[in-house]
């Protein structure tokens, strides 16, 4: 992870609103342009689609990037549907390492996480399995996402963790006080933040609920419907007075303050846009002082943020 920013592949297969797979692909290969090493996405983000253009898109610029994908955050056959939930089982791990391989048309994945972990299988089962993957060749390093400190215990005791991912911004720091960071931290473990601009909403792109399409995900998120967000954008309005004052944009102060967070923290902020990569990657040449550090923090801790982070659907996420 030599860049400061990954990119954060999710949205570029509809997520978030209809993708072009051509500015998708354009967005991919500018951002190898710009010095960003890590793409992360995973095997179930438009259905296989998200691999594939990330695979079509670093044909020829392989080297020096790294690709970090997921499997398990459901049990999918060969044709994408989704048939179960989150599976961690040894032999649905080794299919699924060897079907990611294929979409992304090259020989081995950096970085491999668990998306959500099965509670009907022992991590140690799961992870024994991704440790023969290492052995094999086929996967760098291993992460898990979304989990509770005595799983990421269990997991690093089976096979080493390089990272854990989860959701993390002004807008969403629980990891702060459920253990997690500190969790990672003594072991040694590097941090992945998804969603650091709080899927959105501290970029101030959105300003009514009634402006997210019909199938924008965040249409699931209690804090995006219409009483929270209201209510959320008293945090937004008090981001984007000190970025006024920095004279820069909302989005690259939320991308500072995470970055800024420990050279352990490393954000993978996601676009669909060349415009908005461009935003978000100049974010990592800001820099904040104590004060204003300090004054961020205050301000999300004060904001008493309204809505539940996660879903009902967001089955597997450990809480």
């Amino acid at each position: 992870m030599s860049s400061a920013e990954g990119l954060g592949c999710m949205g570029l297969s509809g997520s978030y609103g209809a993708a072009d797979d051509l500015e998708s692909v354009k967005t991919i290969q500018r951002a190898v342009e710009l010095g960003v090493t890590m793409f992360d996405t995973a095997d179930h983000y438009g259905a296989f689609s998200g691999e594939k253009i990330l695979g079509r898109a670093l044909a020829g610029r392989r080297d020096g990037v790294a690709i970090a994908s997921k499997f398990g955050g459901a049990e999918m056959d060969d044709e994408g549907r989704t048939v179960g939930a989150a599976n961690g089982r040894p032999e649905y791990v080794r299919a699924s390492v060897e079907r990611s391989l294929r979409h992304l048309d090259t020989d081995h994945i950096d970085l491999y996480y668990q998306h959500r972990v099965d509670p009907r299988v022992p991590v140690e089962e799961t992870f024994g399995a991704l440790g023969e993957l290492v052995a094999a060749g086929k996967v760098r390093h291993l992460g898990l996402c979304e989990v509770r400190p005595e799983t990421i215990r269990r997991a690093h005791a089976t096979a080493p963790l390089t990272a854990v991912e989860s959701e993390y911004s002004l807008f969403a720091r629980d990891i702060e006080s459920n253990g997690v960071l500190e969790t990672v931290r003594e072991l040694g473990i590097g941090f992945v933040s998804y969603a650091p601009l709080g899927r959105g909403f501290l970029t101030g792109t959105v300003r009514s609920t009634d402006a997210l399409a019909e199938q924008d995900l965040r249409q699931i998120y209690p804090r995006f419907e219409k009483e929270n967000f209201d209510a959320n954008l008293t945090l937004l309005a008090q981001v984007e007075q000190i970025a006024t004052g920095l004279g820069i944009s909302s989005t690259q102060l939320a991308l500072a303050w995470v970055i800024a967070q420990g050279k352990d923290v490393f954000a993978i902020p996601g676009t669909r846009t060349r415009r908005h990569l461009e935003e978000n990657v100049a974010a990592a040449a800001v820099s904040l002082d104590t004060e204003t550090l300090r004054t961020l923090s205050e301000v999300a801790a004060d904001s008493e943020i309204q809505g539940a982070r996660v879903s009902s659907m967001d089955v597997g996420i450990q809480l």
